[in-house]
């Protein structure tokens, strides 16, 4: 297993998509994950310490495992098949059981981010999913993928997802 920290959300400029990126500590791999921007919008409020005035999935979720004793040791990204990610979130209880809950990567990096557990990737998932930094042939697309990942904010995220919500009034008034 690889521990990995997020470090931050990206835009694919060829489809607006939002994608979280995952790095290793010693700053070599990146693994990108393309997210909604729901889910997007959520781990970015935890990232900045953004309280909403109600819960929000993740919150609900986290509420509801601490109320019924349970608590989150860890989470694993750990299969990628056909550019869908899979994760796993490890619960244990106050008797020390453990259970498994399948999950989107997305929800459960927010509710790792939440709760400050780690994350984890497996081997299979980041040889098949992860950008080296080390591979000199793709020095040039690595260090483009680099200048675009080091350029971005969360703030430029916001702008997007104002810009969504600007766009959703208006549909909703036509």
């Amino acid at each position: 297993m690889i521990e990995m920290h997020i470090m931050g959300i990206a835009i694919d400029t060829r489809t607006g998509s939002p994608i979280v990126i995952l790095n290793d500590h010693e700053n070599r791999r990146a693994l990108p994950i393309w997210i909604g921007q729901a889910e997007a919008s959520a781990i970015i409020r935890i990232m900045e310490g953004v309280e909403t005035p109600r819960p929000m999935t993740h919150d609900l979720i986290c509420n509801i495992l601490d109320l019924t004793g349970n608590s989150i040791e860890k989470i694993e990204i750990n299969d990628l098949n056909e550019s869908t990610y899979y994760a796993t979130i490890f619960l244990k209880n106050e008797n020390g059981e453990k259970q498994e809950l399948d999950a989107r990567p997305s929800d459960a990096i927010a509710i790792a981010l939440k709760n400050k557990t780690p994350i984890f990737v497996t081997p299979n998932v980041v040889m098949g999913g992860t950008i080296s930094t080390d591979i000199e042939r793709d020095e040039k697309e690595t260090e483009e993928f680099k200048d675009f990942v080091r350029d971005i904010k969360p703030s430029d995220f916001k702008k997007l997802i104002n810009e969504d919500l600007k766009t959703e009034d208006t549909d909703e008034d036509n």
